[in-house]
């Protein structure tokens, strides 16, 4: 469980770093990685609350 924190963590800092370097450099492919790596954490975060739910069950 703590590596899937840990993951989304990581995933969501990463994003901002990727928006931070969209913002400063003006290049789109920065903003193209910072949504694909928000994707990615939601995904991730679907997952982590899946895995709470079986585990419930």
């Amino acid at each position: 469980m703590l590596i899937f924190r840990a993951l989304v963590l990581l995933l969501l800092v990463a994003a901002l770093l990727c928006m931070g370097m969209y913002l400063g450099t003006g290049q789109v492919v920065w903003r193209r990685r910072s949504v694909a790596i928000i994707r990615w954490s939601v995904i991730a975060g679907l997952a982590f609350i899946g895995v709470l739910l079986l585990e419930r069950i």
